[in-house]
């Protein structure tokens, strides 16, 4: 008789259980939220929605008051994510958690994965023409190879 040893657990081989999902508010972004929110459900996994407060370092300098402005813009997105799963109550049961992270995007979606240890993460397409060129978020995240990326139109 063999004695099987099971191998250690390995991240994204069993199936998410922590999914992160960027939002900043744009229509893309809310479209990656809806997509993440059915995986969670329908793979039972938590559903960590991520919000990237950008760091102006400039505004800031200039007295612009940043921190205010990125803070209102969490505060709506939790209202509008609270909102859609009261309206999908007893439908779509998701566990769901709110995180906002300081930073750029790109960055601040790398940390919020390797902080929750997601097993994928989730975002939306771009809608600036110029990341086209440049390489947007999403392009980052899926040439880093750290973690599934889906990409939701």
């Amino acid at each position: 008789m063999t004695e099987q040893h099971s191998p250690g657990f390995e991240r994204g081989t069993d199936g998410p259980k922590v999914i992160v999902v960027g939002v900043d508010g744009s229509d893309s972004s809310l479209r990656a939220a809806a997509y993440a929110g059915g995986l969670a459900r329908r793979q039972h996994a938590l559903l960590a929605v991520v919000y990237v407060q950008p760091v102006l370092a400039a505004g800031a300098a200039m007295g612009v008051p940043v921190a205010g402005t990125t803070d209102e813009i969490a505060e709506e997105l939790v209202a509008q994510i609270r909102e859609a799963a009261e309206r999908s109550k007893g439908i779509f049961d998701v566990r769901w958690e709110f995180h906002t992270f300081p930073g750029d995007p790109y960055n601040g979606l790398v940390k919020a994965a390797d902080e929750l240890k997601a097993d994928a993460v989730v975002v939306g397409a771009s809608e600036q023409a110029g990341h086209r060129i440049v390489g947007s978020v999403a392009i980052r995240l899926v040439k880093s190879g750290r973690f599934p990326v889906t990409v939701v139109p």
